[in-house]
């Protein structure tokens, strides 16, 4: 992803007072600035996974199967909040792959179930590793900065009907 030579947020601050819509001003910079922080670590994410053969989304099926017994392609979904076209789509390459294969579901004839391979658990753990160190680990926030913007994204997160937790950062899990 290319770097910008604007700050879209400011822009579209400016942009929203000039129209005279100044009581949605600072709410339309905060969407802005999330949505593009979100290309940017989607971007990097992406980069790292590549080699792998892995984008964000497979990796996120590889990971929840990894933890998991055999699902359902609905239940992938729902886990995931990704769309059923996702779902089929990172399926059918995570199968192509070998990382993962289908089941028929021992019960339910018009279901399929999803399991992790040996292979996939090799690929999924090798991601972790990449993630870990090239994004999670590297973001330039705080333990305590991290911390204060996981609380202010699950405002939003709750409002909208999520069920939020208080993840533990580093911080207070060496105070423990």
């Amino acid at each position: 992803m290319s770097r910008l030579e604007y700050d879209p947020a400011e822009a579209s601050y400016r942009h929203w007072l000039a129209q005279g819509w100044d009581e949605s001003a600072d709410g339309v910079a905060a969407v802005i600035s999330v949505m593009r922080t979100w290309q940017i670590l989607l971007t990097r994410a992406n980069a790292l996974l590549r080699p792998l053969g892995l984008t964000f989304a497979r990796y996120q099926v590889l990971g929840l199967l990894r933890e998991r017994h055999p699902l359902t392609l609905g239940q992938v979904g729902t886990s995931l909040w990704i769309t059923p076209g996702t779902v089929t789509s990172s399926v059918d390459r995570l199968e192509a792959s070998a990382f993962i294969r289908r089941l028929p579901h021992p019960t339910d004839g018009r279901t399929v179930l999803v399991e992790i391979t040996p292979k996939g658990r090799k690929v999924v753990d090798k991601a972790v590793k990449l993630l870990n160190d090239g994004l999670f680990s590297a973001l330039p926030l705080s333990a305590q900065e991290s911390a204060q913007l996981v609380k202010l994204m699950n405002k939003v997160r709750s409002e909208a009907g999520d069920v939020v937790g208080t993840p533990k950062t580093r911080s207070r899990r060496k105070a423990q």
